[in-house]
């Protein structure tokens, strides 16, 4: 491989044009012929037993020149990119210039580069900072939940349907006199109230009594999934079969005792505030945190090739997928639901994808001007901490993760844990909007 020539030809892109000798090119036209050997086949000949030159003669001397360019572009490339010490961000688009027996053979490499991200000012960023307080009223509503838990469902035969009540209604939608699909239902359980319903239908339940068959009518939300019928008015005819209620037993040591682990309804809910509140310390930090990366992102003003944010896209994109499948759907299910196309999915996510880019170009950034390469013990730590996670030993889970990619996630956390530690709690801000 001879390096001819590096042109940096606009930001974050460099042409290098590289030649391969006619030595090495004929070394690999070679191989390409004995690759395809066997199945060459020209009549006269038995197959697997044409000549080379007779096969070039018969199909042209470059034969076997696709392949054999093929084989070196990959490592030839390498090599000229490992002399360069260019970092590329996508595959480089190849261009062969020139084709010679004698000469060998030239090409040129357009690579797109990683970005030279400038920042500063990455110590002593200021942030709000406040813990919630937990209320009574907080600990009330998880205390309420162990009461569902414990209801006794009441029929009701002697009112009519009122908010918060569950009922049971036979249903069938109409567009004017058409039925359409996916409107019916039959014995369909409603609490009304939940919202669970198209809004308006459980309102006009609410005043009936059991064995009443009315007509609800709706509107279609005009961002309804199924896209046909958003913004349509639609009537339902309704059925009310039968009428509950949930009747909360009240909250004493007893009930206490049965439902949970604690002995009173005091121990019950010291142990509530001390979980709210140690939740709502960790909501504070990692609100804290997010304000400070937000201010990091801020601070990149560098030119960030598209590839880079495409490619991160297509990064979510494979995450909500495999979410999707998990819970037996795919994309076309659920573009169909929604009424989105690919295009549109991955708008929803090009902010966030940007965000993610340039907040990982800054902290690589940062973990190279403060030289936060990882120890061997941390790594070590790392990868015992992950393994246990994964029911496996750490020679079995370095077969399944780069450990280039492994280390430099590490840098980048050492310098998120940097920008942390020298950031500066300001809530003045906050205070002002609240006076």
């Amino acid at each position: 491989m001879s390096l001819k020539s590096t042109t940096k030809t606009d930001v974050n892109t460099t042409e290098l044009v590289i030649g391969i000798d006619a030595d090495t090119f004929e070394a690999a036209v070679e191989k390409e012929y004995q690759r395809q050997k066997k199945n060459i086949q020209i009549k006269g000949f038995r197959k697997g037993k044409v000549s080379r030159k007779l096969a070039e003669r018969e199909f042209g001397e470059g034969a076997f020149y696709e392949g054999a360019i093929n084989a070196l572009i990959g490592p030839e490339l390498e090599a000229a990119v490992k002399e360069t010490g260019l970092n590329l961000v996508d595959r480089p688009n190849i261009e062969i210039t020139s084709i010679d027996k004698e000469q060998g053979v030239e090409l040129k490499a357009v690579c797109v580069t990683k970005p030279e991200i400038e920042i500063s000012d990455y110590k002593g960023i200021k942030a709000a900072k406040s813990v919630r307080e937990i209320t009574d009223e907080d600990i009330d509503k998880q205390v309420d939940m162990i009461r569902r838990k414990n209801a006794r469902i009441v029929s009701v035969d002697d009112r009519a349907a009122q908010m918060n009540d569950e009922v049971i209604i036979d249903f069938e939608g109409f567009f004017g006199d058409e039925a359409f699909d996916g409107g019916k239902g039959e014995d369909h359980p409603l609490r009304l109230g939940s919202g669970q319903f198209i809004p308006g239908f459980e309102d006009q339940i609410v005043g009936h009594n059991i064995g009443d068959e009315f007509d609800v009518n709706v509107t279609f939300p005009e961002n309804y999934q199924m896209a046909e019928y958003a913004g349509k008015p639609a009537v339902f005819k309704t059925k009310l079969k039968a009428i509950s209620y949930e009747e909360l037993p009240e909250i004493d040591d007893e009930l206490v005792k049965d439902a949970t682990e604690f002995e009173s309804v005091d121990e019950y809910r010291a142990d509530i505030r001390a979980k709210l509140e140690d939740a709502a310390v960790s909501q504070a930090e990692a609100s804290f945190e997010n304000a400070i990366m937000e201010a990091l992102i801020a601070k990149v003003d560098a030119p960030i090739p598209n590839c880079m944010y495409e490619q991160r896209i297509d990064n979510l994109m494979r995450s909500f997928e495999q979410q999707l499948r998990q819970q037996g759907m795919d994309l076309n299910l659920y573009f169909q639901y929604t009424g989105m196309d690919m295009d549109s999915m991955r708008d929803t996510y090009r902010d966030r994808a940007e965000n993610e880019v340039k907040l990982r170009l800054a902290l690589e950034k940062i973990a190279d001007l403060e030289n936060l390469d990882p120890t061997e013990e941390e790594i070590n730590n790392g990868l015992a901490e992950l393994a246990g996670q994964n029911n496996m030993d750490v020679e079995t889970l370095k077969k399944f993760i780069p450990m280039d990619e492994y280390t430099a996630d590490l840098r980048v956390q050492k310098a998120v844990d940097l920008v942390k530690e020298n950031a500066v709690i300001d809530n003045s801000e906050a205070e002002e909007k609240a006076e």
